[in-house]
């Protein structure tokens, strides 16, 4: 049975993890597909430009990665020290670099009043960072096993 991937990420086991993702139904992610002879080859570029963007926004490394024809492999560093560092506000910008975001975040960011104080939250810091971290795991739809 799956496990949540908030079970699978264990940084006190480790910070490094091997991520796959997979294609279905005989879906091509990248080369030609030999039965029907049509090329998906210009996704390569498309797929590497948006891992290696992911890891520039969130406090994750790539360290290395492979683009197959139906699946991805990435072996990915998790910099726990460095999204400490990070504010509610600078994880919400960070996230919004990439989404709009909801109302509720995009209204944090314009310090409008939420809920009480000025650009108060309603999720914890450490949760807010603990999202940020799996963020691209999640956006690259991997099954991560610690090596």
């Amino acid at each position: 049975m799956p496990k949540p991937r908030k079970s699978l990420i264990r940084l006190e086991a480790t910070a490094y993890y091997h991520c796959v993702s997979r294609c279905v139904r005989r879906a091509f992610l990248c080369g030609e597909d030999h039965r029907t002879g049509r090329s998906f080859e210009h996704r390569r570029g498309w797929i590497e430009h948006r891992l290696l963007e992911l890891g520039q926004v969130f406090a994750i490394e790539v360290c290395g990665y492979a683009v197959m024809q139906n699946h991805t492999h990435e072996v990915l560093h998790i910099h726990q020290d460095v999204a400490d560092l990070w504010s509610m506000r600078e994880v919400v910008e960070r996230w919004h670099q990439l989404f709009a975001g909801t109302a509720l975040a995009q209204r944090y960011t314009r310090r409008i009043r939420v809920f009480g104080e000025p650009g108060a939250s309603l999720v914890p810091e450490s949760k807010a960072r603990r999202r940020v971290i799996a963020c691209p795991i999640a956006m690259v739809s991997c099954c991560c096993l610690s090596l």
